[in-house]
């Protein structure tokens, strides 16, 4: 199974707006990464986000750039910031099924996510840029994965040819 994890895009401060939907500039760096991930042939069988604005908003972008159903985008707390690693992995094994999933997620819970999934019971500070994305080879069943690449939005605005 491949899980992607993206960082949702740059955000409105709360004093612009309390929901923080992207701003224009988070809306730009997910509109390169999802043209990158179009180049890049991807395509997921499960978008998922949190009902933060701004995650979900990313999800849709991802989605539309992709050819994933938009409507089909599950929300769920369970990718939320503060979310226990634990609760997150339970979710993703409930999809072992699938290919390839997409979730469009927050700090520091997708740093927590990514590192149980690589490291196995050690801790890795592993950040993940406003717009990032990266990929992690899990096998069902496993608890620990490949990271197959990250890209930063710097790099995936070449690759989406920005």
């Amino acid at each position: 199974m491949l899980i992607h994890l993206m960082q949702h895009g740059a955000c409105l401060s709360k004093e612009l707006n309390e929901q923080q939907p992207l701003s224009p500039v988070g809306r730009e760096q997910v509109e390169k990464s999802g043209r990158a991930a179009a180049r890049l042939g991807l395509r997921f069988d499960l978008v998922v986000a949190s009902p933060k604005d701004r995650s979900r908003e990313t999800a849709e972008i991802m989605a539309r750039q992709t050819g994933y159903p938009v409507d089909e985008i599950v929300v769920t707390d369970t990718v939320k910031a503060m979310t226990p690693t634990a609760e997150t992995l339970d979710f993703i094994n409930e999809y072992s099924d699938m290919k390839s999933i997409l979730i469009t997620g927050h700090l520091p819970s997708l740093g927590a996510l990514a590192s149980a999934m690589l490291a196995h019971g050690k801790v890795l500070d592993i950040a993940i840029e406003n717009g990032g994305l990266m990929q992690i080879c899990l096998e069902p069943g496993q608890t620990a994965g490949t990271l197959n690449w990250a890209l930063t939005p710097a790099q995936l605005g070449v690759i989406a040819g920005n």
